[in-house]
């Protein structure tokens, strides 16, 4: 039973949240409460199977999975030259990315089962919230480029559905609209780099396309159009533009998943990169676009956090400071992989730069669900409208501080672990990588000590309700709340069956090809 549970969980994983989502507004025309608990259902269910597939690929090996053959586990044989089946294909980098949309998703169900309570519509709210967690899936899974582009404009449309949720209002129109625009962009130069390698290579197929690739001047335009595609749809500078606007406006539930599908773009990033060009491209040039584009974001990120007076506006900016984190180690390992350095302190930068990757999830969610709670209770978002709410909100106060202190990078929590490994590997390119990094950690931890204070502190408000929040939105932030401490406390196990297999294998292009076969 287990066996072949694993042997199938790549398409379950995309099937269950798919079914979920079409099931859900019938059920939601039957029974609400009903209908609440089928889609929670749905998401334990993934929760479990991603676990299960996750620690098999980390113990066992990659999973290829592919649809419509009679054994769906076994390689491409050698004489079809051309891969034709759609193909799932789940390595340690896939199966990183998996468990972090998987948690975030849950964790973002469960809370939104009270936060969303005083709107209409939560059947078409959470068929979104199914499709969004299909979307990510599925681009993190997918072994064919063309299909890569499919489940990123599912995700793209689903998450302009849930930024636009609460249409009574001016600025969730907006938001979304700029979200859309910018994703009809992206999406197309991705459809238009799948017709150039189409055109050149007549294949789809991302292992046989690394297998063949030329590195033509149509390949080079292929890869700028790719980098600028998902670097615009991860939030990185200077194609931030709709990240606060999107951000801030959607509910917070939806902002956490928001947060786990830019990663999604930005495993795509990755994955085009490592994976379809590794060797056959200039890594220093690629490199140092990439750490270019990270020292950016963080930059500008906090320094536009630190004046917004929005709480979700400035969480909406760090959220682009810390992809800055992110594309800063990776760039790094991508500029050492061809130097002596690589196995040193290379490897150790991607294994930084990937391990904050869910930190920030883990940690940018639980903000943004403290920040959803905040506004739950005082209806607003303006810091100065704020105070005193620690004296009612004693848990959502603890998590704020978690949360804060994580994202500030001070131990025991996890961003501590992720942008120590970044900063050591940084240090070898070059000292003021690594400076630049601490002082943007250091304006973090004042830019959030002003949020504590103005939100949490002083006297108690004035307000009609002196309670917590609803138990939901507690547990989905605790959900949260118990990654970061674990992954604190416990950094070593994390990177050692965590983070070092899923950098292993975004470094290890040959692996990748091999696994299908006879490509």
């Amino acid at each position: 039973m287990m066996e072949d549970l694993l042997t199938h969980a790549p398409a379950l994983l995309l099937a269950i949240p798919l079914l979920g989502a079409f099931l859900t507004p019938l059920i939601d025309r039957v029974n609400k409460k009903a209908r609440s608990a089928w889609v929670i259902l749905i998401l334990v269910v993934t929760q479990f199977i991603m676990m299960a597939l996750a620690w098999d690929v980390f113990t066992q090996g990659a999973h290829l999975y592919t649809m419509g053959a009679g054994d769906p586990t076994s390689t491409i044989p050698a004489q079809a030259a051309v891969p034709v089946r759609i193909v799932l294909q789940v390595d340690g980098m896939s199966a990183f990315m998996g468990l972090i949309s998987c948690t975030v998703s849950l964790a973002a169900a469960i809370y939104s089962l009270a936060f969303m309570d005083r709107e209409s519509g939560k059947g078409r709210f959470f068929t979104l919230l199914l499709l969004m967690t299909v979307g990510m899936l599925g681009m993190e899974f997918t072994g064919d480029m063309f299909n890569l582009f499919v489940f990123l404009e599912v995700l793209s449309i689903a998450s302009a559905g849930l930024i636009a949720f609460r249409v009574y209002k001016g600025d969730a129109i907006e938001g979304a609209f700029k979200y859309i625009v910018i994703s009809t962009l992206g999406a197309l130069m991705v459809l238009f780099s799948v017709g150039l390698f189409y055109g050149q290579y007549n294949l789809l197929n991302i292992a046989a396309l690394a297998n063949v690739l030329e590195y033509t001047f149509l390949d080079k335009l292929a890869l700028g159009l790719l980098i600028a595609a998902f670097a615009m749809k991860c939030g990185a500078v200077p194609m931030h533009m709709w990240t606060p606007d999107a951000y801030t406006v959607a509910p917070a539930s939806i902002t956490a998943m928001l947060v786990a599908a830019s990663q999604a773009s930005l495993y795509a990033l990755f994955r085009v990169c490592f994976t379809l060009y590794g060797v056959t491209l200039n890594l220093t040039t690629v490199g140092i676009i990439i750490i270019a584009l990270g020292l950016l974001s963080m930059f500008v990120g906090v320094t536009m956090a630190i004046p917004q007076k929005d709480i979700k506006r400035l969480m909406s900016y760090h959220a682009i400071s810390q992809t800055g984190y992110m594309l800063l180690g990776v760039g790094v390992g991508l500029y050492l992989l061809s130097k002596a350095e690589f196995d040193t302190y290379g490897l150790r930068a991607m294994e930084g730069g990937i391990f904050h990757i869910i930190n920030h999830a883990l940690y940018k969610g639980l903000l943004f669900l403290t920040a959803g709670a905040i506004f739950y209770k005082v209806g607003t978002r303006n810091l100065e409208k704020m105070g005193g709410l620690a004296h009612s909100m004693k848990y959502t106060a603890i998590f704020f501080i978690i949360g804060a202190l994580a994202i500030a990078g001070i131990p025991p929590l996890n961003g501590f672990a992720s942008k120590l490994l970044i900063y050591e590997s940084a240090y070898q390119v070059s000292p003021i990588l690594s400076i630049v990094a601490m002082l943007v950690s250091i304006l973090t931890l004042a830019s959030f000590v002003k949020v504590f204070h103005s939100a949490f502190m002083g006297p108690r408000l004035d307000i009609s309700d002196n309670r917590e929040v609803p138990k939901s939105m507690l547990a989905g932030m605790a959900i949260l709340a118990v990654g970061i401490i674990l992954f604190g406390l416990f950094p070593d196990w994390v990177v050692s069956h965590l983070v070092h297999p899923a950098a292993q294998a975004l470094a290890d292009q040959a692996g990748y090809i091999g696994s299908v076969g006879g490509v």
